[in-house]
């Protein structure tokens, strides 16, 4: 089995976020058959079509990096029952132009992390709707909806709860099982 390019998109910019945090935990473990890499969405320009026409350099890098990767694992928060504006931003620059989507048929994963007990259930579902009309099939099982996040971590930001620890790496397998499915 080759090792998979995934790219890892944070829909948070916060310096100490959690869900950078477990992006992160999730490089530190990854499996033999899965290489991460957080793909950064800070330096977006905000998507205007007619910026299209004098393509701003970080979305030409970005839309590469996309086009590059053999799948996508999204990991958000959620902000007001949804996602990011932030990270809905990247999802816009990657899918134009139209009919040039740099996300058309990656496999895909969506992780949603929280400080509160429903792990960001709404922003999980809000993002999987984008991801049907981006054509990314999303793992469907083992959903990751992580709550009580704030309590996880150390203060170097490492991943002290072995119970996670241990779902991260099962479904991280998954993941590497499913993009195989979905690639050949």
């Amino acid at each position: 089995m080759a090792v998979r390019d995934v790219a890892v998109v944070v829909g948070s910019l916060r310096k100490e976020s959690l869900n950078r945090k477990m992006a992160k935990a999730m490089i530190e473990f990854q499996p033999p058959a899965l290489k991460l890499e957080i793909v950064e969405i800070g330096d977006l320009a905000l998507y205007n079509e007619d910026l299209e026409a004098t393509l701003p350099p970080a979305w030409s890098t970005f839309r590469e990096r996309i086009r590059r990767a053999d799948a996508v694992i999204f990991v958000t928060p959620e902000y007001n029952r949804g996602v990011p504006g932030v990270l809905k931003n990247a999802i816009d620059v990657g899918s134009r132009p139209y009919g040039k989507s740099a996300w058309e048929g990656k496999p895909a994963a969506v992780i949603s992390v929280s400080p509160g007990a429903m792990g960001a259930f709404g922003a999980n579902h809000h993002l999987r709707q984008s991801l049907v009309f981006l054509n990314m099939p999303a793992l469907q099982q083992p959903e990751v909806y992580i709550g009580g996040a704030g309590k996880m971590f150390d203060a170097d930001g490492k991943l002290t709860n072995g119970d996670t620890r241990g779902f991260l790496s099962k479904f991280l397998t998954a993941f590497a099982a499913w993009i195989e499915t979905v690639k050949t």
